[in-house]
């Protein structure tokens, strides 16, 4: 495992620990907060239909009270009430009902065929009397049951809620209830909400950490791709540099050979030519080894005066690129016999130093790899100048760079050139196929000093 990889990996588990963390007891507190508020909210739904059901009784109190004030006696009022009851409606199933203290029914407006009948002994399907339950409930002042009766607009036994009071002196118990299957619907709507919520959140949460680890992992790949750039961008300055210092150390090296070595050499020949001019023709065996000896010290010079020039050569310091470049040409000429087609344009504008070093270096590595490799009878050059920049470029009708060998042979050359003309903002191009030969093509847009 890379170092960069575990560096991610270690900012990505704080992050992935943390939202667990936080996910769990948002769950956690969220289920707990859930359970309390529809607990809560069931508890206050409840407590309002108890509330309508005290009310409604209240009422119905105080109209019973009101016929009992208004009737010659208490037959005409019982029977007034119970008509009052029995077409009471407050809902779709809200009605009134009305039992004597034995169990008989006196009144139901939503099953009038249990009028008359004695449900003392009445279950329901909790095994519950339920009307025992309701007389006992209103015999200590009034209150509420919870009981399963069948309700009239589904005909489906639910749960209901009654309310009891007693009128004493009658010994009757009348009340009336409301249907809770409601409640248990409206909850299961609200538990639905919750549980949709819950899942946008968790949603949420995800998207967060996806989108967390996006932006980590980005900076990552962000950093990463700086550091590469930074790295490649100190990697050419250091290059820069060490083609730099090579230069100005072929330069010193050129001079000191140029200078020094071979004005030795010159001097020990003109004092070589100095003795032999003392030592007569007939001088035998000394005059030969002079001779001899002047001859070697000239291929010394020469090879001086050879090694000096391809280190640098004193014509591009001293006469400029296009100098150097025309000797440069001659003497391959000279060496290899390829016929040349060379279009050196003279520069208008003034060429900076390490321009004209990188085109020379340039031209002087593809000669050599053309004499070296290519096998070529004919190469063209061009170097022109236009209002766009500088443009270089050699081409031979050799054999090309046929397989991956031949590219490692040159590899180093042609990294070389492309760095060089990369380095100074200019633009590198090969191109070669077998048999078809090898171009190169180097420009520069802004090359001047």
């Amino acid at each position: 495992m890379s170092l960069r990889t575990k560096l991610i990996l270690l900012a990505l588990l704080p992050l992935l620990v943390v939202t667990a963390i936080f996910s769990v007891v948002t769950l956690h507190q969220g289920n707990m907060l859930t359970k309390r508020e529809l607990h809560t909210f069931e508890q206050n739904l409840r407590r309002s239909k108890e509330t309508a059901l005290k009310d409604y009784v209240s009422i119905m109190r105080i109209a019973i009270n009101f016929i009992r004030e208004n009737s010659a006696n208490e037959d005409e009022a019982r029977a007034k009430v119970v008509a009052l009851m029995q077409e009471e409606l407050f809902s779709d199933d809200g009605y009134f009902y009305a039992y004597t203290k034995d169990g008989l029914n006196l009144v139901h407006a939503a099953q009038p065929e249990l009028v008359g009948r004695n449900l003392m002994d009445f279950q329901d399907s909790n095994g519950d009397y339920l009307i025992r339950q309701l007389l006992r409930i209103a015999n200590k002042g009034g209150g509420y049951y919870q009981y399963l009766w069948q309700q009239p607009s589904t005909g489906n036994e639910v749960d209901k809620v009654g309310y009891v009071e007693q009128i004493e002196d009658w010994q009757w118990m009348f009340g009336t209830g409301l249907y809770i299957d409601d409640i248990a619907t409206e909850m299961r709507l609200i538990e639905a909400g919750v549980d949709a919520n819950v899942k946008q959140t968790l949603l949420a949460i995800l998207v967060a950490l996806v989108v967390s680890i996006g932006i980590v992992v980005s900076a990552a790949i962000l950093f990463n791709v700086h550091e590469h750039r930074l790295a490649d961008q100190n990697l050419k300055e250091l290059s820069h540099k060490t083609v730099q210092h090579q230069e100005e150390e072929r330069r010193r090296v050129s001079r000191e050979l140029h200078d020094g070595i071979n004005q030795l050499l010159v001097s020990v020949k003109y004092r070589l030519e100095a003795a032999m001019a003392n030592i007569p023709d007939s001088g035998g065996v000394a005059r030969d080894s002079l001779v001899k000896g002047e001859e070697v010290l000239n291929r010394a010079i020469q090879e001086v005066r050879r090694i000096s020039h391809d280190l640098r050569p004193s014509v591009l310091d001293d006469l400029g690129l296009l100098a150097a470049l025309n000797q440069l040409l001659d003497d391959f000429r000279e060496r290899t016999g390829i016929s040349m087609d060379v279009d050196i344009q003279p520069q208008q504008s003034e060429i900076s130093e390490e321009v004209a070093t990188t085109l020379y270096r340039i031209v002087q590595e593809a000669l050599s790899n053309i004499e070296k490799h290519a096998q070529a009878t004919r190469l063209t050059l061009s170097l022109e100048e236009d209002a766009e920049g500088l443009f270089l470029c050699i081409s031979d009708n050799g054999v090309g760079i046929v397989k991956k060998d031949d590219f490692a042979r040159r590899g180093i050359g042609l990294r070389n050139m492309r760095e060089r003309v990369e380095f100074l903002g200019g633009e590198f191009e090969l191109s070669s196929r077998a048999g078809n030969g090898t171009r190169i093509m180097a420009s520069f847009k802004q090359y001047q000093a």
